[in-house]
């Protein structure tokens, strides 16, 4: 169903069923797919694609130009996934032409209250960011992560799948995958071995991931020998193989 109020360009490709609510606005160059909801007062810019079963609460702006000011008015895009929920406030803006020209979201995500995703992000699957989380330009964000609320993460840093951060960080540098932090500057906590156990991780995975962080943090080795050392894990624990990515994909380097 779409309300009466609603402003949808006649360019907009909607499915079927999806729903607009009151005072919603829908450019040009957007398309939204099948068993979407979009609440009132939503304002939605293209070039962006929707996926399916996604919900948008009111006062969300999704696929606006981004802050960036280099940014000059060049046709960037932005990708969402499936069922992901955008929460009242959310702002998602789209690429630049300085990174890859789009901003990509996964599947399953939720962003709470006033999250803002800033252009040329790319956010994997099932991550929950809490309210007002703030991501910068050109931050990665992998699979399982939970942002506590008021996070913000620094330009170009990455986040390693089924990490953790507290509420009130300040992320300057990559967080490596499975680590938990906090703080201003972000410092590592040990690894989330809770949510792995919720998430189906052996008791002897987790023990192995716990070996892994001693390694990274314990025993002052400089990244490139923490490395060397996880290699051969790996093979013992393939669930290492996201850890050693994550440590070895960094440009920015580690929470320390």
């Amino acid at each position: 169903m779409i309300h009466s109020s609603a402003i949808i360009d006649p360019s907009a490709r909607l499915a079927d069923d999806v729903e607009v609510g009151p005072w919603t606005i829908i450019g040009p160059d957007v398309e939204v797919g099948p068993g979407t909801k979009i609440h009132s007062h939503v304002v939605i810019k293209g070039p962006t694609k929707i996926g399916s079963h996604n919900h948008i609460y009111q006062f969300a702006s999704i696929g606006e130009d981004c802050q960036d000011k280099k940014y000059n008015g060049e046709p960037t895009e932005l990708l969402i996934g499936d069922h992901n929920v955008f929460r009242e406030g959310c702002t998602v803006h789209r690429g630049t032409i300085q990174d890859n020209s789009i901003t990509v979201i996964g599947s399953h995500n939720l962003f709470m209250a006033n999250v803002h995703v800033a252009h040329d992000c790319v956010v994997g699957d099932q991550n929950i960011l809490a309210n007002n989380c703030a991501l910068a330009g050109h931050v990665h964000l992998g699979d399982y992560i939970i942002l506590g609320g008021f996070t913000a993460v620094h330009q170009f840093c990455l986040i390693g799948s089924h990490s953790m951060c507290g509420a009130g960080s300040v992320v300057l540098k990559d967080i490596p995958a499975f680590v938990m932090s906090n703080g201003n500057s972000a410092q590592p906590h040990g690894i989330n071995a809770e949510g792995l156990r919720r998430r189906g991780f052996s008791a002897e995975a987790i023990q192995n991931i716990k070996r892994a962080y001693k390694i990274i943090y314990r025993q002052g080795l400089k990244l490139e020998e923490a490395i060397a050392q996880l290699d051969p894990l790996v093979a013992e624990t393939p669930e290492l193989q996201l850890l050693s990515d994550s440590l070895k994909a960094s440009s920015r380097g580690i929470i320390r």
